[in-house]
């Protein structure tokens, strides 16, 4: 068996499917890619025995299909300081080896045979199906992974929630402490259902997936979901539980309102967060008369800052608390140049919202105060 291709095409592939491999396996075969060649087609597999993953690769010479599995660290090591240049693999399947010539040398190493490599089950007939720009997903994706939780006992908060409602698909993560809430307007049913997407696969999607409109395709069941892109396949196990009524969380009135630029919320939470308590990280948001005083102390070595940024606000003056690191995250991963802040009083959410939202979608984020040291 013998075929050739791009260097950059087969190292940038290896390097995505490395995320999915373990660094210690139940079995010994899952330290390595499975390669499957048909027509001029490459399909490169790697797995952790509950998450599958593959990306395709066009060949530009092949002379017959085959497949073989082959130690997934030596072949990333031998590719990826390769510049860009056609390699030739010849394998030969009786001696169990792999020959791979480049411009100006050759590797040889060991192949194994592809028999112990486990395939993916079956998708059941009641599986549910939604269709989603690539760039949607990614993006919605890497937008919440942050307010997902390490929680052992409670695995469905360490997960991001895929909720397909009548009016929306709503694609949610919380820790209990905050929330993302990205509700994509397009996606309408009939037919309402739900899955829980652990963090691991959630984390390989953010990474493959291309930043294009392209349509992906998800298919789930209580079990399993499946994702399907134009260059990519990922199979992965899902989180069983009832996730929370995120919903039921969202205060609805908040008379008072603060407008102001993400940026310098951003700077200003930057430079006073390091004086606040590091077990607490409190940070006191004061809003008054188009103002926004930040104020952090740690009692404990008697250091304190104060800085003061310019808003919009509406509304009676009002003190907050908010663990300033949280805070920095929610607004780290807006994209719009101002952000809306809305909120109750001292002992309810803040609710964050970007003035410009994402073309058909909502993103709404939450936070709980913390107690002032008054």
């Amino acid at each position: 068996m013998r075929f050739s291709l791009s260097s950059s095409a087969l190292s940038s592939r290896l390097l995505s499917l490395s995320r999915v491999i373990n660094n210690k396996n139940s079995l010994p075969i899952l330290s390595c890619f499975l390669f499957q060649i048909k027509g001029n087609t490459l399909t490169i597999t790697a797995s952790d025995s509950e998450n599958v993953m593959k990306s395709t690769v066009e060949l530009t010479e092949y002379d017959g299909d085959g497949e073989f599995a082959v130690q997934s660290q030596t072949i990333l090591d031998a590719v990826k300081e390769l510049p860009e240049q056609p390699l030739t693999l010849k394998v030969n399947l009786d001696e169990h080896a792999i020959y791979l010539t480049y411009q100006n040398g050759s590797y040889h190493f060991p192949v194994q045979s592809p028999e112990e490599y486990p395939r993916e089950q079956e998708m059941t007939d009641n599986a549910s199906t939604i269709t989603i720009p690539a760039s949607v997903l990614a993006s919605a994706i890497s937008r919440s992974l942050f307010a997902t939780a390490q929680d052992e006992l409670r695995p469905v908060m360490n997960a991001l929630y895929f909720d397909q409602k009548l009016e929306c698909l709503s694609i949610v993560a919380t820790d209990g402490h905050k929330l993302v809430r990205n509700n994509v307007l397009s996606l309408q049913t009939d037919t309402p259902a739900a899955f829980v997407l652990p963090k691991k696969p959630a984390t390989l999607l953010k990474n493959a997936l291309p930043q294009t409109s392209e349509e992906v395709t998800i298919q789930f069941d209580s079990h399993q979901a499946v994702v399907r892109f134009s260059e990519g396949y990922l199979s992965c196990r899902l989180i069983e539980g009832r996730y929370p009524n995120y919903d039921g969380v969202i205060p609805q009135n908040n008379p008072n309102i603060v407008t102001i630029d993400r940026k310098s919320l951003v700077g200003a939470i930057r430079r006073v967060l390091p004086f606040s308590s590091s077990s607490s990280q409190l940070v006191c948001f004061h809003f008054e008369n188009g103002n926004l005083e930040l104020r952090a102390e740690d009692i404990d070595f008697a250091t304190n800052a104060v800085e003061n940024v310019v808003c919009s606000y509406s509304g009676t003056p009002l003190s907050i608390g908010f663990k300033g690191s949280s805070m920095l995250e929610m607004v780290n991963n807006l994209e719009s140049n101002d952000i809306v802040i809305q909120l109750a009083d001292p002992s309810r959410p803040g609710i964050i919202l970007p003035v410009d939202q994402p073309e058909g979608q909502e993103v709404l984020m939450l936070i709980m105060p913390m107690l002032l040291n008054d």
